[in-house]
């Protein structure tokens, strides 16, 4: 049975520190390095919810993708929500681990699995990290579509292959319009319009994207319009658990171990209901 610094080891070559963002908060978090590590379980966010998951599964280790203290804190106190989280993480001998933009960027990475679970063939990263001389590593993934699909048929697809949430997925753009090429990015994508731009794809497939700069991209039709689909943060960053366990579970074989790896299905989206617009036959606001 591997120790947490061996598998924390493990974990650090897939997602280094070092290619995280200089503001991001990756690495481990709680944890005795010299204790032992049986089963493991992956999880978008390090909340309560989570954390009782991996106290009632047995886990040792929990591997998320958000940070549990991404500003820092001056307090782990149990009267706070993260706190909270600490308390029952230490109280059962769980340690927690953070692979944050330093999975985003890595290959693969969170996109090529938003890209996978599209069915989409990546061509390239969106964003090439400049450090990488095999110009596979970065943000985000162009991609290419097996065959031609319609906007909304493309929206129904990401309705169906990515976690059911509340949100679903919205667009912006003419849904019968067709889509051969896309960039994807999980989690927030929309600083990365000006890439998406100059990839000369037909849509973009991300998540919180924001009402002005949204607005702005949609209205620049130059050099040709193209599609937004918007999907929920969580749901877009899911698939890369499923992508992480798989590859831990390959260096578990590799080196003996018989981790027991297991993915979260807990949806720990913050949004819980989405209530339609009623079709208006002339379109406008209410007077």
């Amino acid at each position: 049975m591997p120790r947490l610094s061996e598998v924390i080891a493990a974990l650090e070559s897939l997602w280094p520190a070092e290619r995280a963002e200089s503001w991001d908060a990756v690495g481990t978090v709680v944890g005795d390095p010299g204790q032992e590590v049986a089963r493991v379980l992956f999880a978008v966010d390090p909340v309560q919810e989570i954390a009782d998951e991996a106290v009632k599964l047995g886990a040792d280790l929990l591997v998320t993708h958000h940070p549990l203290y991404l500003r820092g804190t001056t307090t782990v106190a149990a009267s706070t929500f993260k706190g909270r989280v600490v308390h029952t993480l230490i109280k059962n001998d769980i340690a927690l681990h953070v692979a944050h933009t330093n999975a985003d960027t890595a290959d693969p990475g969170v996109s090529d699995a938003l890209a996978g679970a599209l069915d989409l063939r990546v061509v390239r990263p969106l964003v090439p990290d400049t450090a990488d001389p095999e110009g596979r590593r970065g943000l985000g993934r162009v991609c290419e579509l097996e065959h031609p699909l319609t906007v909304r048929e493309l929206a129904a697809r990401a309705a169906e292959r990515l976690p059911a949430t509340a949100q679903g997925i919205r667009v912006a753009g003419d849904p019968e319009a067709t889509v051969r090429t896309i960039a994807v990015s999980g989690g927030s994508g929309d600083s990365l319009f000006d890439h998406v731009r100059a990839a000369g794809v037909d849509a973009f497939l991300t998540a919180d994207l924001r009402h002005h700069p949204a607005s702005e991209f949609m209205a620049d039709h130059a050099p040709r319009p193209l599609a937004l689909l918007d999907a929920a943060h969580w749901a877009t960053e899911w698939p890369w658990c499923e992508l992480a366990a798989a590859q831990l579970d390959e260096i578990s074989d590799r080196n003996g171990w018989d981790l027991r790896v297991h993915v979260s299905k807990t949806v720990t989206d913050p949004w819980t209901a989405h209530a339609a617009s009623t079709t208006a036959d002339t379109p406008g606001a209410p007077n």
